[in-house]
């Protein structure tokens, strides 16, 4: 068992194969489970259709992925801006919605680049973008800094921690980051799927 709070920031630590990437999928109702039930701001993920699921996904949950997951014949504006099209929004909110995220994660610079030419970091850093561009309740990362060297791991702590402040929204990792569970309110340690630790940092 397991409840978030609204505005936490919370990582999910343990080994590969301890369930990290399990238990997001099932918060971000990616996956259903076979026992139990998620509940996400009091509704039950399971007792959705598949309307309803997609329709919380693209409205009130953004998704950072260790791969990055850019498409790569967009530049760096395109992918930002592809949710907010898939979404329906009107060119000029759009426009402006992605550049004023490009610029939140320090790439207006770069914005019409593709992934292929930009660091791993500046990839990632364009993923957060993306994530945060429809004004989600929560952000799940799945190892956001896994490929990342120490010092860009870092920097990606540090903006996701601001963002969670500034935005005020609830950002659940899966890590095996130390610098990025230092960041955390919360660290919650699985072993085998089952919570052997839950500690309050903040």
């Amino acid at each position: 068992s397991l409840e978030v709070a609204n505005g936490q920031f919370l990582a999910i630590s343990g080994r590969s194969g301890s369930g990290k990437t399990t238990l997001l999928n099932l918060m971000a109702g990616l996956d259903q489970p076979t026992e139990g039930k998620v509940l996400f701001q009091g509704r039950d993920l399971k007792k959705m259709v598949d309307k309803e699921l997609v329709d919380l996904r693209r409205k009130s949950i953004g998704f950072v992925f260790q791969s990055f997951g850019l498409l790569p014949l967009l530049s760096a504006y395109e992918n930002v801006e592809m949710p907010m099209h898939i979404a329906g929004l009107q060119r000029k909110e759009r426009r402006r919605k992605a550049l004023e995220e490009l610029e939140l994660v320090g790439l207006s610079a770069r914005a019409k680049h593709r992934p292929f030419e930009l660091s791993g970091g500046e990839q990632q850093r364009v993923a957060v973008a993306r994530a945060l561009v429809n004004d989600p309740k929560v952000v799940f990362a799945d190892e956001p800094t896994g490929e990342l060297d120490t010092t860009t791991a870092d920097g990606i702590s540090i903006m996701l921690r601001q963002i969670m402040v500034e935005r005020r929204i609830t950002v659940v990792v899966a890590t095996h980051d130390r610098a990025l569970m230092a960041k955390a309110d919360r660290v919650v340690a699985l072993v085998d799927g089952i919570v052997i630790e839950d500690t309050c940092r903040k």
